[in-house]
C-alpha cells in the first residue's frame, strides 16, 4: 500500500483500512485510525504507521475521538471467552459454572455468548456433557447411572430423556450399537 492510497483512505474516513495502518498528525502529536471523523489534516503534516505500537513508540498519543488505542479491545468477546472457560471447567469438575459475577445479566450474557459462538451457554454445556457421556458409554463399562452422574446429570431419568432427545437412542441402546 502506498502513501497515496493511505492518504485517500484518510480523506474519505474509510473504515476498511482500520487496523491496516494508522496515521499521525505531526502538529498535534495524535495518531488516528483511517476512519477517524476528525478534521482531515494537511497532507504534509501526516506520517503513517503499521501499528498503534509504532505510533506510540514514535511519540504520538491515541486520538480520543476514534480511540485508535482500542482497535483490538473487544470486551464482549473477552467475557464470552471467560464464560466458555468457566463452563468447560465446571463440566470437567462435575459442578455448576459460576456465571453470576461476569458483569452482565443472564439474558445479555446469553446474547453475547450466542453472538460469539452461535449457541447459548446452556447449549454449550449440554454439548460438553453429551460428549462426556458418549465417551464414557463407549470407552468404559461403567453403569449407566454412574455415567449419568459423572456427566453432570441429577438423575438417571433426566439423563435418559436428554440423551434420547439429542442422540435418538437411550444410553443403553447407544452403547449396544456402538460396541457391536
Amino acid at each position: 500500500m502506498n502513501e497515496q492510497e493511505m492518504w485517500e483512505a484518510v480523506q474519505h474516513s474509510d473504515a476498511d483500512y482500520d487496523g491496516i495502518f494508522f496515521y499521525a498528525v505531526k502538529t498535534t502529536g495524535i495518531f488516528c485510525r483511517p476512519s477517524c471523523r476528525s478534521k482531515v489534516p494537511k497532507k504534509e503534516n501526516i506520517c503513517y504507521f503499521h501499528s498503534a505500537k509504532e505510533a506510540r513508540n514514535a511519540g504520538f498519543r491515541p486520538c480520543k475521538r476514534c480511540r485508535s488505542d482500542l482497535l483490538e479491545y473487544q470486551p464482549m468477546r473477552e467475557i464470552a471467552t471467560e464464560v466458555k472457560q468457566r463452563i468447560y471447567a465446571a463440566v470437567k469438575e462435575n459442578s455448576q459454572p459460576v456465571l453470576e459475577n461476569v458483569g452482565l445479566t443472564t439474558r445479555r450474557l446469553t446474547d453475547v455468548f450466542k453472538q460469539e459462538y452461535g449457541i447459548t451457554p446452556k447449549e454449550y454445556m449440554d454439548s460438553l456433557r453429551l460428549h462426556a457421556a458418549e465417551k464414557m458409554l463407549t470407552q468404559t463399562d461403567k453403569k449407566i447411572i454412574d455415567v449419568a452422574y459423572e456427566a453432570g446429570f441429577s438423575s438417571l431419568s433426566a439423563f435418559n430423556r436428554f440423551f434420547k432427545k439429542y442422540v435418538g437412542k437411550t444410553p443403553s441402546e447407544y452403547r449396544k450399537e456402538v460396541s457391536s
